[in-house]
């Protein structure tokens, strides 16, 4: 998979899981100038129309060794310096371990790698951290308030 059908997949996936809650998806977008004065051309906005609220996402897929590894640490200082939110999705097994590392633990950050259905695809116990597409669901959540998707079935604790 290249990096551009990773960012298309990513974006497909936005509209078939949530589509229906007024989620719109725009393919390469200008917005701003980067942390170095250029202008930012942008992977994926998210934009839900009823609210006018937004997400800016930067997919990065790596299946082999490469130099995506020197564009990460940029990418998410770039991400830091937007006037609004952004995340970076990622997938693949090609990142160096340190870069891997880095990714995890960045709050800006979040894997997805959803399968040709499209469906989302929780975190189960004793799954590893890298899985499916509950990062990116997790950040979609807190972005447009869609608590049911981290809520699910739990119950509320009364008195």
């Amino acid at each position: 998979m290249t990096g551009n059908e990773y960012k298309r997949l990513i974006g497909r996936y936005i509209l078939k899981s949530y589509g229906d809650r007024g989620l719109q998806v725009f393919d390469e977008i200008n917005l701003g100038t980067s942390i170095i004065g250029k202008q930012r051309r942008i992977d994926l906005f998210i934009l839900q129309e009823i609210t006018g609220e937004g997400l800016v996402l930067e997919c990065k897929f790596q299946d082999s060794p490469g130099t995506v590894d020197e564009k990460i640490p940029y990418a998410l200082d770039d991400l830091r310096a937007l006037r609004m939110d952004g995340a970076m999705v990622y997938a693949g097994r090609g990142f160096s371990e340190g870069v891997l590392h880095l990714l995890q633990g960045s709050e800006l950050a979040g894997y997805c790698l959803p399968t040709e259905e499209l469906n989302p695809i929780p975190r189960r116990s004793g799954d590893p951290i890298d899985c499916g597409t509950w990062q990116l669901d997790h950040i979609l959540a807190m972005r447009f308030r869609f608590w049911d998707l981290v809520l699910g079935e739990r119950r509320r604790v009364t008195l």
